[in-house]
């Protein structure tokens, strides 16, 4: 089994409230810094997700650790009738709704507050769940990965985006040097939470990615597991069947 990702900082909190709070924190100023540390290559990642998605015309979607919304509003491309974004993080979903308002989309995407641990709807209830840069957040990957089994439909699809770490030479010392000493230089300098950045970085360097994500999909009962590595292999997207 996949040891834990330790939380982002000492505290009486479990990883999940600490997520949450963290989250809440830099909610304002996320997207923005977002864009800044993936050099926008992450617009390019979602949009291949929803293309994936698209393929098996969903009614009916999940968006898991929606955050702000943004692969939900790129959803709705797929013409799905219902989506909706789970989050933990009242900030970042508060973020989200003005979004999503300002584009006139309450009528297709639904904010909810929920834990990917205990989801709020019932078994086999979507034909598409999706999760983008949240899956290393799971306080228990195995329990919130057989959460999102049980309310997806059978023949229904699962697509995670997720970072990942490079393999071969240089990519993979330049992803190391990027995420240990870039990536928390930007979030002390523009972020509220100096820990924030750091935790992102720790958290994405410690998750089982590649082959040991696949292995821990097929154990939950996954089927048809496809794993496509994206810009070098500093992220992935993990497709997946029920």
């Amino acid at each position: 089994m996949a040891e834990k990702v330790k939380p982002y900082k000492d505290s009486e909190l479990g990883k999940k409230e600490q997520v949450a709070k963290m989250f809440d924190t830099i909610s304002k100023e996320y997207d923005g810094l977002n864009r800044v540390i993936s050099f926008g290559i992450d617009i390019k990642w979602r949009k291949k997700v929803v293309k994936i998605v698209g393929k098996s015309n969903p009614d009916k979607i999940l968006d898991i650790a929606t955050g702000t919304g943004d692969l939900a509003i790129n959803l709705t491309k797929t013409n799905a009738s219902k989506i909706i974004g789970l989050d933990i993080s009242e900030g970042m979903l508060n973020v989200g709704r003005k979004k999503i308002e300002k584009l006139q989309l309450n009528n297709q995407i639904e904010m909810v507050f929920g834990d990917s641990e205990n989801i709020p709807f019932e078994t086999n209830y979507f034909d598409a769940i999706t999760v983008a840069f949240g899956v290393r957040n799971f306080e228990n990957l195995e329990k919130g990965l057989s959460e999102i089994y049980r309310v997806l439909k059978p023949t229904g699809t699962f697509v995670v985006l997720e970072t990942s770490v490079p393999t071969k030479t240089p990519y993979k010392q330049g992803y190391k040097f990027y995420s240990t000493k870039i990536l928390p230089f930007i979030g002390k300098l523009f972020s509220k939470d100096k820990s924030a950045y750091k935790y992102l970085s720790d958290s994405a360097a410690s998750f089982p990615h590649g082959k040991a994500f696949n292995n821990i999909l097929e154990k939950i009962g996954f089927i048809n597991i496809e794993n496509k590595p994206q810009t070098f292999g500093v992220a992935s997207i993990y497709i997946a069947k029920k």
